[in-house]
């Protein structure tokens, strides 16, 4: 065979010769081609199936099973709201609110006459006396902690019964710690005054303003109460329209209170 091509390759000619050598390269090439590895092909995406109910459950509950240090929205809401309730600021009683504006004060003295009773002059008590509704729960706190004397300047001996009877029927002497001892009458105006420094109170309530400003040199605390507001040079006296707005009793704060007992 070498001698066979050894003769044919030396009668070709070198156009025959470079035709044969190109063909080899095309086959070459061509060979080349199809054993080179095929490019991958793109995996198409799956189509999400549609959520059903299961799944939803089934989602939330892999919500819900979270790992330690995570919390979800709804825990950081029910921390919040337990945080709220219980840094909630909580409304003091009557007793503490009493206590706190008379400042620990233990002996209070008291004028009937526009203060506990509905009536405004010695006369009207004549014929009747009326306890003010408002603030019979402010005088019975008085009464839990505090020694409290009331008293009246009145015209006639009638006018005390009528007292006396309406301080009863409205329970001062029986749900309070008031006897008919401390409620004491007097003919004139220098009368309660003199009750007044006798007894040295803490507090002393009344409308008159010429005997606030005579017993402020002897009182250490007094309320004057007058629908008109009154201005005084001392700090030991204070005003108020009414005995339980002074302790800042509302018909709101009344509903509160009553709820809450």
């Amino acid at each position: 065979m070498s001698n066979l091509f050894s003769i044919s390759l030396q009668k070709l000619d070198p156009r025959s010769v470079g035709a044969i050598a190109g063909l080899a390269v095309a086959i070459i090439f061509t060979y080349r081609f199809t054993r080179s590895p095929a490019p991958p092909t793109r995996r198409q995406p799956k189509r999400q199936a549609p959520i059903t109910s299961s799944t939803a459950i089934s989602t939330q509950s892999n919500i819900t099973l979270m790992p330690s240090g995570v919390y979800s929205s709804s825990e950081d809401l029910r921390a919040q709201n337990t945080f709220d309730e219980f840094f909630q600021p909580v409304k003091p009683t009557l007793g503490q609110i009493v206590r706190q504006k008379l400042n620990e004060g233990r002996k209070v003295t008291c004028r009937l006459l526009g203060v506990i009773l509905e009536e405004s002059s010695p006369e009207e008590l004549q014929t009747k006396a009326t306890v003010r509704p408002s603030v019979l729960d402010v005088l019975l706190e008085i009464t839990k902690f505090c020694d409290l004397y009331l008293m009246e300047r009145v015209i006639d001996d009638e006018s005390e019964k009528n007292v006396l009877l309406a301080l009863e029927n409205a329970g001062i002497f029986t749900s309070g710690g008031l006897v008919k001892d401390k409620v004491l009458f007097c003919s004139t105006e220098n009368g309660r005054t003199s009750f007044v420094r006798q007894l040295e109170p803490d507090w002393h309530i009344d409308t008159n303003p010429e005997i606030v400003s005579q017993l402020a040199r002897f009182i250490k605390y007094q309320l004057h109460v007058s629908p008109v507001k009154t201005e005084w040079t001392t700090g030991k006296v204070l005003s108020s329209p009414s005995l339980e707005k002074f302790f800042g009793i509302t018909i709101r704060e009344k509903i509160y209170l009553f709820q809450n007992l």
